[in-house]
């Protein structure tokens, strides 16, 4: 198939095709992808890119670029398929030296309930062959962990010092983050955590997007067809060995510093998107999730869209809740910035996608590692906790130990 040879205009075609097998096969380490379990997508290439300073600003972009783009499609407006764009966006734009980005891929591989597809985007000639597969990527050597900006006691003294502020009255609840560095004797190729993460956490949302890899239980925002979903976790405790879940998860559904710290988190979603829905159902009580490193307390919320939102006006309306932030929003947000002697960059940040009806999926980036932009030797991981009044700064420092798992494990384990 031949389109628009020599177009002068971007051109997207999407064919039906045969299940392509695993998606990871088709990346290289400078691709992306977005995937649940088996189903998401795949991009290579890139047709644009965007450096944006905020969502809207990145919204209105991809609103041009889709006005300009004549689409072709075996399979019209089924969700996910057609042009996409996909992009990592910084947890407060206005305190990192990071920038956030919105790509265009020249190839799509996707997968969504049992149906697949290739997209090809690009001003020349669109072939319905697959791309060919990639050799499956190779462990990092030498791999070995440091302390981040701060060590492990000078985080527990902000820790301290952030809950006599909260009981002081500054504040109901701040996230506080900490980093730690991961470096190798050689370059880490990317895929070889995400295939780790998918692995052994294939429920959870992982991605690969421009040097961010993770694997993220958290949706912020995301619509098929109107439907609009929030999973909001707040509340964690880790899993401890020869310890029973169900004894563990009873301890964290009778905490109350864990139930109003969920309840500030879901608080802040509802306040944020009930203006933006049509309809809106929240659960009276949050549900346990059970991960291999963690429990959290776990609620879903659902709803109608506005037509005209995209996914991307929805998640800069709800971000950053007090899931990552803290509670009340503004204040957690200054008192953050003054005091977590860290940036942040794009970990907490919205990472995902949206079509060109504007649906999509954008979960919150956690459980993540960014590549250095320079030096591809080095990976900074990231990790936070909610501190409330009541928090312990040891048991703060154990909960974000645990999240730090996945991508330490992700890093040294054999496939």
């Amino acid at each position: 198939m031949i389109i628009n040879p020599g177009s002068s205009r971007l051109h997207a075609s999407t064919i039906w095709i045969d299940d392509p097998g695993p998606l990871t096969d088709f990346l290289c380490a400078e691709d992306a992808c977005f995937l649940r379990g088996s189903d998401g997508f795949v991009a290579l290439g890139e047709v644009a890119r965007h450096e944006s300073t905020s969502m809207t600003e990145a919204d209105a972009w991809w609103r041009q670029m889709v006005s300009e783009i004549e689409n072709e499609s075996e399979m019209p407006g089924r969700f996910g398929t057609g042009p996409l764009t996909y992009g990592t966006f910084c947890f407060d734009p206005g305190h990192t030296e990071y920038s956030s980005v919105l790509i265009v891929p020249e190839i799509i591989i996707g997968r969504h309930r049992g149906h697949s597809w290739l997209t090809q985007i690009g001003y020349d000639r669109v072939s319905p062959e697959l791309p060919p597969c990639h050799s499956k990527p190779s462990p990092p050597t030498g791999l070995r962990f440091s302390s981040g900006s701060i060590t492990e006691s000078e985080w527990m003294g902000v820790v301290r010092d952030m809950t006599l502020r909260i009981r002081a009255g500054q504040a109901s609840k701040v996230v506080l983050a900490r980093d730690i560095e991961a470096r190798t004797d050689g370059p880490i190729d990317p895929r070889w955590p995400l295939r780790q993460l998918l692995a052994s956490y294939g429920s959870c949302w992982n991605y690969l997007i421009d040097g961010l890899v993770g694997s993220t239980p958290e949706m912020l925002v995301r619509r098929e067809r109107g439907l609009t979903t929030s999973r909001v976790l707040a509340g964690t405790v880790p899993r401890v060995e020869g310890v029973d879940d169900a004894q563990r998860a009873a301890q964290l559904v009778s905490s109350a510093k864990d139930l109003e710290e969920h309840r500030f988190a879901v608080n802040s979603v509802i306040e944020s998107l009930r203006g933006h829905l049509l309809a809106m159902h929240v659960p009276e009580a949050p549900y346990v999730l059970t991960l291999p490193n963690v429990l959290h307390l776990a609620t879903d919320i659902c709803g109608i869209s506005e037509p005209g939102l995209s996914t991307l006006a929805l998640a800069d309306a709800a971000h950053p809740s007090a899931a990552v932030c803290g509670a009340p929003t503004d204040v957690a947000r200054q008192l953050i910035a003054h005091y977590e002697q860290l940036d942040r960059g794009r970990f907490a940040g919205p990472v995902g996608w949206m079509d060109a009806q504007g649906d999509g999926e954008w979960a919150v980036a956690l459980r993540c590692g960014q590549i250095d932009a320079t030096d591809a030797t080095r990976m900074r991981l990231y990790a936070g906790g909610g501190i409330m009044a009541a928090s312990d700064p040891h048991a703060e420092l154990v909960e974000t130990d645990a999240k730090f798992s996945p991508m330490k494990a992700a890093l040294r384990e054999t496939l």
